[in-house]
């Protein structure tokens, strides 16, 4: 199995809701680093897994769509924690879709995995992982 990972990063607004989250029920902002890693079996014509750059730019766009917002207030997170785990797999889902839609070129068209990683410290970061 062959895979390239890009990285960016975000920062949100968010509250919790239950005790399990203490002080974290309040209002917070949080940074994460995110990590993006796209797999496939056997590389394509070029020798690739993905165009890199294609790939570093749909991770961007995607948590533009996420950066400098209070998570609390997004319709499409209504109702979510959002967990650091809950957030990989939105991210995880978004890309996906543009995957699907072409946005990272026909040669993303046989990838088969997807993992993204939130860092939300040095000690500390949760994935979620799907198949494509």
């Amino acid at each position: 199995m062959f895979s390239v990972t890009v990285r960016d990063h975000m920062m949100v607004a968010h509250s919790f809701r239950g005790e399990t989250f203490g002080p974290a029920q309040r209002l917070h902002g949080a940074t994460f680093v995110v990590d993006a890693t796209f797999s496939r079996a056997a590389l394509d014509a070029d020798n690739v897994v993905v165009d890199i750059g294609r790939a570093g730019e749909a991770l961007k766009a995607v948590l533009a769509e996420l950066t400098y917002r209070n998570l609390d207030d997004e319709p499409a997170l209504a109702g979510v924690n959002t967990t650091t785990e809950a957030l990989a797999q939105v991210v995880a889902d978004r890309l996906s879709t543009r995957i699907e839609t072409g946005d990272l070129g026909p040669g993303a068209r046989d990838l088969t995995r997807l993992v993204v990683t939130l860092h939300e410290s040095h000690v500390a970061w949760a994935s979620y992982e799907r198949a494509l």
